[in-house]
């Protein structure tokens, strides 16, 4: 097989991988289907009771990150889309940890350091309706959450937007 004729192959196949998992039935699909149509997992944490949480993400520019939580048997139980304006809220500056927020959403899509603050920062963009936003955690050296910040991606509005205040 020629070089272009693999890369071709490669190319379908890659292709063939689901965005958001439509067609995985909870109850019903296997872990083995649902890697098939996924792809490979950026994450798989071991759950209580046997289950297991594999995500899928879609980050940086996807703006999607995918958990699906597998039970003992091996069958989908549930597929869900994290990154969401209401699942932001349960983060609590203060009593969340760097544990907390990865095994709800999952490695971040860009991460780095505030040397001069001493904190760490993870960052997720996500979609709210047709809104781009970008959220960024902070944590202390010691694996807290000090700062949640939910931000508009301004990267993407175009230019010369109306901002209430401003005089045109």
């Amino acid at each position: 097989m020629g070089k272009s004729a693999v890369c071709l192959l490669a190319a379908l196949v890659a292709g063939c991988a689901s965005f958001d998992g439509s067609g995985l039935v909870p109850g019903k699909s296997t872990e083995s289907e649902v890697r098939a149509l996924m792809g490979a997992p950026a994450q798989s944490l071991e759950l209580p009771g046997g289950e297991k949480a594999l995500y899928f993400s879609r980050l940086p520019e996807g703006r999607m990150m995918f958990v699906a939580t597998i039970g003992p048997d091996g069958v989908l139980r549930n597929l869900d889309q994290r990154l969401t304006r209401e699942n932001i809220k349960w983060l609590v500056a203060g009593t969340s940890s760097k544990k907390d927020v990865l095994g709800f959403f999952g490695p971040p899509g860009d991460a780095g350091r505030y040397p001069r603050l001493e904190r760490e920062w993870w960052e997720y963009k996500y979609f709210d309706y047709q809104d781009r936003r970008i959220l960024t955690v902070q944590f202390s050296d010691d694996g807290i959450v000090r700062e949640v910040l939910d931000m508009r991606d301004w990267a993407y509005e175009p230019p010369g937007l109306f901002f209430p205040g401003r005089r045109h």
